[in-house]
């Protein structure tokens, strides 16, 4: 029988191989937008969770949708270099549209739509729409609005068209779990566990391990890393209600029992570092 323990674990464990991670919504390439949580399970046992974090990548020049997976019955997920990964991107945004009305990361002055899964979405210049709706302008230049600012007001009016559509976010979960509860705000931690580069048998056989110097700089920077997960863990999934919550609903089928007692911060005024390197 499946237990909220269960649930938390994987949670708690998600990236022991480095290649799975937990949500992210302060990444440093990536300023904050939006972001959701689906949560899906079937009377047998089998249960996922699914996020969406929307954010805009100066990187990749785009705005995109990170779909992102936890679950016991995931299938059909992406696959580089012979790795898994949990999560996939898409981009609600033309990209066509999208490179015309953006340049050095601000919006040109004659931009005026963003074609969003179709859509013309029109475009505000004016300053104190983006005021109005609680968005502080950085205007490393007058008059500039940057591409993140623009998502920032615009999905408030369609947020909708940014969300992920149920072929998205069915796309690694099977056949047959039920949508049992969508969180558009929750109460949120960061975080990562690591391993030291020097866990690879591959990256240890370039060096000489009988050279004392290499041995204690190799031992160091081990040590280093699992001070830093260790500290990390109190961090957890498992370790607060939000996850302790979802968990209870998956195990039960009973949307109710998300219950949170604590704030949420997952709007994207919450994580100002995110999008800063």
């Amino acid at each position: 029988m499946l237990t909220t323990e269960e649930i938390l674990f994987t949670l708690d464990h998600c990236d022991d191989a480095g290649l799975f991670n937990f949500i992210s919504l302060s990444h440093p390439y990536v300023y904050l937008i939006d972001c959701r949580i689906n949560v899906f399970r079937d009377s047998f046992g089998k249960w996922a969770i699914v996020s969406e974090v929307l954010g805009y990548n100066p990187r990749g020049e785009s705005i995109r949708l990170e779909i992102r997976y936890f679950g016991n019955c995931l299938v059909n997920l992406e696959v580089e270099n012979g790795q898994t990964y949990n999560y996939y991107n898409v981009e609600p945004i033309d990209w066509d549209s999208f490179n015309e009305t953006i340049e050095n990361e601000r919006l040109k002055p004659d931009a005026a739509f963003w074609l969003v899964r179709g859509v013309q979405i029109p475009l505000s210049h004016n300053k104190q729409d983006y005021v109005d709706d609680g968005i502080k302008l950085r205007e490393y230049k007058p008059d500039e609005i940057s591409a993140e600012e623009v998502g920032r007001l615009i999905i408030q009016q369609d947020r909708h068209l940014f969300r992920a559509t149920d072929a998205e976010l069915n796309k690694s979960i099977p056949d047959g779990l039920d949508k049992i509860l969508v969180i558009d705000e929750w109460y949120h931690k960061e975080f990562s566990q690591s391993k030291s580069a020097f866990e690879k048998k591959e990256m240890l056989s370039r060096f000489d391990l009988s050279n004392e110097f290499i041995k204690q700089m190799i031992q160091q920077d081990l040590e280093l890393k699992a001070n830093h997960n260790k500290e990390l863990w109190n961090d957890r999934p498992g370790s607060y209600e939000t996850w302790q919550q979802i968990a209870e609903v998956i195990v039960t089928g009973d949307p109710s029992r998300y219950k949170p007692t604590v704030a949420p911060n997952s709007h994207w005024k919450n994580w100002p570092e995110g999008g800063t390197m």
